[in-house]
């Protein structure tokens, strides 16, 4: 498993306690330090079956200053694509990747059910 973190984030935190509590095997990835590209944006949000706007980490301070909320819906899937890769800040975390799922933000029942 890939657990993609901000590491100040206290969400992610509370996560990656959680997986390890639980004893699961996974990778750590600074998204700031070590951004998604289009590609995996691309690949996660298809595998994932999520709206695109669920990787839009719409409570950050940079998707506020942008004014992303009305921007967004006048894109298209490929100019958010971009635009996601463009900064790990604008990408919801922490985003957890197995072979078969891809989970976005922190649920700790729909985690549970991934890593048993």
């Amino acid at each position: 498993m890939l657990f993609i973190e901000y590491p100040k984030c206290t969400t992610c935190q509370k996560a990656k306690k959680f997986l390890t509590d639980n004893g699961a095997e996974f990778s750590s990835r600074h998204i700031k330090e070590e951004k998604p590209t289009f590609d995996e944006l691309k690949l996660w949000y298809e595998k994932s079956g999520l709206p695109l706007k669920k990787f839009f980490n719409t409570s950050g301070l940079l998707y506020k200053s942008m004014e992303l909320k009305n921007k967004i819906p006048e894109m298209t899937e490929d100019e958010q694509l971009k635009l996601l890769s463009s900064d790990g800040m604008l990408v919801k975390r922490p985003i957890l990747i197995t072979n078969n799922k891809i989970l976005v933000g922190f649920r700790e029942n729909e985690w549970l059910d991934v890593i048993k």
